[in-house]
Parts: structure tokens; sequence; C-alpha cells
């Protein structure tokens, strides 16, 4: 699909998307707590639908009614021998060891880019944890048969916190009444997670505050170095868990740096008081001098003389698109740690950004670790590509709003991934899309 947008003023208010990240770990929490949930407002993503789907076929049952998705749990029961998680990173790392708590045979598929992306770890650790796995070569599809066993282990967190996130999950729902109990030690009372290099350690706050909303049983949190849980079988309760799923810092930053360009907007239904990461956009926006005011009915962006910055997204790695996009209109060389975070996305970001970018006329630069942008000159409107990954899609868009010149985006239908409602979303502020409405319900 193509997306053409002109140079825009934006103006109005808007609701900040639903965050994948919370709706994700929501299924999973609903499914492991028994008994009935209801997720409010929740995600209708790819990666939501994906992670909804994975939940049906393990045995839930899911009711949709307006604002509010219905989970009915058994606990872990598989109905079906493979799940599909489509090009969810998310659900495909924290499904994988739920699902071996079952003592079933199970494939776990992808699509798209997910399935390139190295999936090493689960060949090096559930072994360890008695489950037999069977992978292609480290990557999709995978073939797991549990059940898991709990055991002391030492994880490598430098890669990915969403591997922690599932391990965590599993050692919290253990025994599924789909597995069997066989304890390494019987008479150890505790078992441990020991992590090196943990990235994006809020996202691991993210988690443990949904396991906790759900019930489920909670590890001794030692400096995210070690998580220690009891070995005591926890009997979730059976009151009906409630969990509203929270706006989007991820996609709402692509707003906020809309905003900032070409406002003045309103943004609402971001938490101040999130754990989600992204929320340093916030952050960046402050140390870019940009126009932006948090209040109580939410946050406030208009236009203003921007400045370079420099900012770590080491534990923030899907800011970089919106970061770039930000620079690419602040005078001076702004500096972006944490490439190395970005190669198994759903492209290779550092690549796509400088790529795709330099076709706007913007010099990005790679330095070991760090992206230099050079902002402050004119953007330029140009013909540039998705590279099928939602967030360059979004990067570019928002960039075009004040670039010289129509600019034309390939593949970005790409954006249902995480923001369906993105181009109608642009649109309802303003934005001036080419045949708006065949793109929007092309999504």
């Amino acid at each position: 699909m193509i997306a053409t947008i002109k140079p825009s003023p934006l103006k109005g208010i808007i609701q900040a998307p639903t965050s994948k990240s919370s709706m994700q770990r929501a299924c999973a929490a609903a499914l492991l707590a028994t008994g009935k949930s209801v997720i409010y407002h929740p995600g209708h993503s790819n990666d939501d639908k994906a992670a909804m789907d994975i939940i049906r076929r393990l045995g839930a049952e899911i009711t949709m009614n307006d604002e509010e998705m219905i989970v009915n749990s058994p606990g872990l029961y598989p109905t079906e021998e493979e799940v599909n998680c489509g090009e969810s990173g998310l659900s495909i790392r924290m499904f994988t060891p739920i699902i071996a708590l079952a003592d079933k045979e199970i494939t776990i598929n992808g699509e798209g880019s997910l399935l390139n992306r190295p999936m090493d770890f689960f060949d090096e650790i559930l072994p360890q944890l008695g489950i037999e796995i069977k992978s292609n070569d480290g990557k999709l599809p995978i073939t797991v048969k549990g059940p898991l066993q709990p055991k002391n282990i030492e994880i490598d967190g430098s890669l990915s916190s969403q591997f922690l996130t599932g391990l965590l999950m599993a050692y919290a729902a253990y025994p599924s009444p789909s597995g069997s109990v066989a304890f390494e030690d019987p008479k150890s009372s505790e078992v441990s997670i020991k992590v090196r290099n943990l990235t994006s350690k809020p996202y691991i706050d993210l988690t443990l505050d949904v396991m906790r909303r759900f019930g489920l049983k909670l590890p001794e949190n030692r400096n995210y170095e070690e998580f220690i849980f009891p070995l005591a079988n926890h009997q979730p309760s059976l009151i009906t868990h409630e969990y509203h799923v929270e706006g989007d810092w991820s996609g709402g930053a692509f707003l906020l740096v809309a905003g900032a360009i070409a406002g003045p907007i309103t943004i609402r239904g971001l938490d101040m008081m999130s754990t989600q990461a992204d929320k340093a956009i916030t952050e960046a926006l402050s140390n870019a001098n940009a126009g932006f005011a948090i209040e109580a009915k939410g946050i406030k962006l208009h236009p203003a003389e921007m400045k370079a910055f420099e900012f770590d997204a080491t534990d923030c790695p899907d800011l970089f698109p919106p970061l770039v996009a930000l620079a690419s209109y602040c005078k001076g060389q702004t500096k972006i740690k944490g490439i190395n975070r970005l190669t198994h996305k759903e492209s290779d970001r550092s690549a796509s950004l400088k790529q795709e970018f330099g076709k706007m006329g913007v010099k990005v630069e790679v330095n070991d670790d760090v992206m230099i942008i050079h902002g402050g000159s004119k953007v330029k409107g140009s013909r540039v590509h998705s590279h099928h990954d939602h967030r360059i899609a979004m990067a570019c868009a928002v960039a075009a709003l004040k670039a010289e010149g129509e600019t034309t985006i390939e593949g970005a239908d790409a954006v249902r991934k995480s923001y369906p409602d993105f181009f109608s979303d642009l649109k309802s502020l303003g934005a001036d899309l080419d045949n708006p409405y065949s793109i929007i319900n092309a999504l």
C-alpha cells in the first residue's frame, strides 16, 4: 500500500493508541490467572490479534463487548498443535516458555520478518528446564514439549528483555494444570533466574505489574540481577481480574513528535506514571527544547525552534524512528546511543533510517553504537519505503508533515502491526493525505 502525504499543519485533540506491550502481557496473564478476566480498551493491532489467537489455542475463551474483552480461562489447556505469532517478537519470546508448561508437543510459527529473527536463546535455555525443543537452526518454526520444570538458571538479558518476561510468567504459573510437577531438588524451597546485562528494565517493571494485577505469583526482584520464586504451589484467586490497557507511549511518541513539528495538538491517554520505557520520549522533547506542556487533560505540543540533543535509547530502542524524525528538525548534530539494539527488529532499523531519511535530505551517520543525525536543514519530500517496518513508515510520515514537497511512502500498510489507526488519526488532525480513505480502508 502507498500513502502520499503533503506538508500539513496539524490541529486538534487525539487519543493515544492502546499499548500492545500492555495488551499482549494482559492476554498472557489472563490465560494463566484462570477464571474470568476483563480487559478494558483492548488493542486491535496485528500483534494484539496474534496474542488473542494464541491464548484461544491454549484454552482460553474470548468474548468482545464494545470497549472490553472478557477472557475465561481454565488455565493452560492447549486445544491446537500449532500457534502462530504473526510478526510479533514479544509473542514468540513471551509465549514460548508459557506453552512449554504443557505436557504436549506444540509447534510455534510466525510470519514475515519474524521468520528471520534468531531464537537461539530457546535452544540454549529450554533444555535446561526439561523441555524438548526442535528448531530450524535457531529460527522459526520451533517445536517444544514440556512440562517446563523451574530450575536455577542464568540468562543473558542483553538481546531482549522479552525472553525474561516469558520465563517470569512461566515460573509464576508453574505447575500448569496440563503439566506435571517435577522439581530438580525437592528439598529446595526456592528457585531463581539470574540475569546478566539486562536491557529495557522498564519493560520488566511492566511485566511484573501485569502479573501483580492478575494475581500471579511474584518473584523477589534483586536489583534486576536475580528473580527468586518460592516453590510452593500458588493458588490463583477466583475473583474476576480487571485490567485497563494503557495508552501506548511507543505509538504516542510519533504523535508527540508530529505535534512538536507541525502542531498545535493535544494528546490524551498517556499515563505519566506508566512503567513503559518509551515514556522517555518526553525527556528527548525537553532536551530538544520542543514546545510541549504536560497538563492534567493531556500533553499539549506546538512548534518551536528546536536544538540538537543527546539521548541514550539503549533501554527504549523503539524510540529511534520518532527520534530521528524529531532530530531532522533540530538544528545541529543529534546523537542517539543504542544502535546495537536495532538489528533484529522488523528491519535493520539503523540501515533503514539512514537510507530513507537520506532520501529526504537528512544526513544520518552511524558511529559504533551511536547514530548522528544532521538536522536543521530543509527536509525534502521524497519517495521512501517502509522496509515493511511499521515504525519506519510512521517516522517518514511524521517527518513529511513539514517537508518541502509531498512524500510517498511505499509499504505504508506496515502500520497495521502496532498502530492500525495511525493514518486515520493523522487525517483527523488535518494531515493532507492523498486518497486517505482508500489508505485507511485498506488498513
